[in-house]
């Protein structure tokens, strides 16, 4: 899947939605009226690249999630790994500890999710 980047606008209104959805588009507007001070015109626009890029959809004014917070975070942690590290996990998480050390907890929560994500033999 390509990477997805979001503008600082585009997130204010994917929170919301988040957060909201599923939710008809006239909501949508008097929420980012209310809470963003955005005109409809605004809010339509920001909505039309956020479906644009596949995050949601707005068919028949009712607003769907395509992609959850979550699996969006996911798409762009994955993306930077595979465009900053040439996509070795091993050299991102080298990189990312510096030279640090993990706690108990934290080794053992990494240790679970390597052993949850492993291939079989």
């Amino acid at each position: 899947m390509k990477n997805i980047s979001l503008t600082t606008a585009e997130e204010k209104l994917a929170y919301l939605i988040w957060n909201e959805a599923p939710l008809a588009s006239p909501e949508l507007v008097t929420l980012a009226e209310r809470t963003l001070e955005w005109k409809k015109s605004t809010t339509y626009t920001i909505l039309k690249k956020l479906c644009d890029k596949g995050v949601f959809r707005n068919e028949h004014a009712n607003i769907t999630v395509l992609l959850t917070r979550e699996e969006l975070t996911a798409l762009q942690s994955r993306n930077y790994v595979e465009e900053a590290f040439g996509g070795s996990l091993p050299k991102f998480i080298a990189s990312f500890f510096g030279g640090s050390k993990l706690t108990r907890a934290q080794a053992d929560e990494l240790k679970r999710l390597i052993n949850e994500h492993e291939e079989g033999d």
